[in-house]
């Protein structure tokens, strides 16, 4: 048995106003080719399906028209789970009849633990016969775990988060354990058990720029391995962008995102992961194997003075590059016509400059009058902590202001706007 573990696709994300439907395109047409080459029977989608709670026309019909694609495939089975940035009342509408097409979908943390247990079965034998058992846990959302308490310190808030995300996986994976040992007598073979999950794992890397938002629940953030049970097989993971396993575990991995999210993520290699399970009657280690995504268009993050960058721009224009490029000038040089110097020197190519920062004039300008920020220079942290600054806050008090702040927000994001 096969299994493809993906996450994070972010369908109708932009890059600096870049519509990337093409990209998206690309990849998902990819993924259905590698399906039916790698003849996969299970296709895991740990969250971050769409960019938005909201997602446009186009970012619908791209992932629609997959899911028609692949369940015409070799594919029995497609398991997906929200993340942090899906809707989970968007994601559940369609459920019920996506399931005739066998793909299943859990948006929202069931109220019995019992309905994020899936029990896969081969159809493509006469006989059908369990193949693997799924604990498809969503991203768990605050109110989901916690209850709150008047009085309670950050530190209580955070043991309560982590208590309350082991709680639940424990529940889950007892339930998928006592389902595969009342199967094995029947089966006379190891079934093995696949936990998905969208959350911060203690140890995750990330990088700048790659759109990972810090999650609130976020002392999630640093839930360690011993949180998830040692029944789970193989434990699929959405939510960090960079491909990786945590720690010495190799059961225990990041697919990462197919597309790099943003330039910080422009030389990292993407992957999926391919999980080969050989069924016995006593449990052995899964096959597990990174295969890599081409890229569908180059970023490019070009940093330096003007004669540096100008060099790296005619290099690219000798090789026909299409990139998109980040530009940020470091030279000591104050250039107040960055923008239309870099413009004739990309004349008569079919690359695109996304994002110029003029370093040397940005610093001028700030240390004067803030003037020449922009919100795409600042995130709402950037600007929680120039509201500190301003107003005086003493450093003492900053650490709980700023942690009541990141609930705030995180609350706001997970306001499921699709819910009525």
């Amino acid at each position: 048995m096969k299994i493809l573990h993906t996450s994070d696709w972010h369908l109708g994300r932009s890059l600096y106003g870049r519509k990337r439907y093409a990209e998206f395109s690309a990849f998902l047409d990819w993924l259905g080719d590698t399906i039916a080459t790698e003849k996969i029977d299970v296709l895991l989608v740990a969250g971050d399906i769409f960019d938005t709670n909201t997602p446009s026309n186009r970012a619908q019909e791209l992932y629609y028209r997959f899911l028609c694609r692949v369940s015409g495939t070799c594919c029995q089975h497609i398991v997906i789970t929200a993340g942090n940035h899906d809707s989970p009342s968007f994601l559940d509408a369609p459920k019920q009849l996506l399931r005739a097409l066998n793909v299943h979908v859990i948006g929202t943390m069931a109220d019995n633990p019992a309905d994020e247990v899936l029990v896969l079965k081969n159809n493509q034998l006469v006989n059908t016969a369990e193949m693997a058992i799924i604990c498809a846990v969503p991203y768990l959302r605050d109110k989901d775990i916690r209850t709150v308490a008047a009085g309670e310190t950050i530190e209580d808030k955070n043991r309560k988060l982590v208590e309350g995300l082991k709680g639940h996986y424990d529940k889950v994976v007892a339930i998928a354990a006592e389902t595969r040992d009342s199967l094995q007598p029947a089966t006379g073979k190891h079934i093995p058990i696949v936990a998905m999950g969208h959350l911060f794992t203690a140890g995750g890397k990330t990088v700048d720029g790659d759109g990972v938002r810090d999650l609130y629940v976020g002392s999630l953030a640093y839930v360690g391995v011993d949180t998830f049970p040692a029944a789970i097989d193989y434990l699929a993971l959405g939510h960090l962008h960079v491909p990786q396993k945590i720690g010495t575990s190799d059961h225990i991995r990041y697919s990462g995102s197919p597309l790099p999210m943003g330039f910080g993520e422009a030389k990292q290699e993407k992957s999926v992961v391919i999980i080969e399970f050989n069924q016995q009657i006593t449990p052995q280690p899964a096959a597990i194997t990174l295969y890599p995504v081409p890229c569908f268009q180059q970023l490019e993050r070009i940093a330096g003075s003007l004669d540096d960058i100008d060099a790296r721009i005619k290099q690219l224009k000798q090789e026909g590059s299409q990139a998109w490029l980040e530009i940020e000038h470091t030279g000591s040089d104050i250039i107040g016509n960055l923008q239309e110097m870099l413009a004739e020197a990309m004349a008569d190519s079919g690359m695109e400059i996304r994002r110029i920062s003029n370093q040397r004039l940005m610093e001028r300008v700030i240390n004067a009058l803030h003037q020449d920020e922009t919100l795409d220079d600042l995130d709402t942290s950037d600007v929680f902590e120039r509201c500190l600054t301003a107003f005086d806050v003493a450093p003492e008090e900053r650490l709980e202001l700023t942690t009541a702040y990141q609930e705030i927000v995180q609350n706001m994001f997970d306001a499921d706007e699709n819910a009525e």
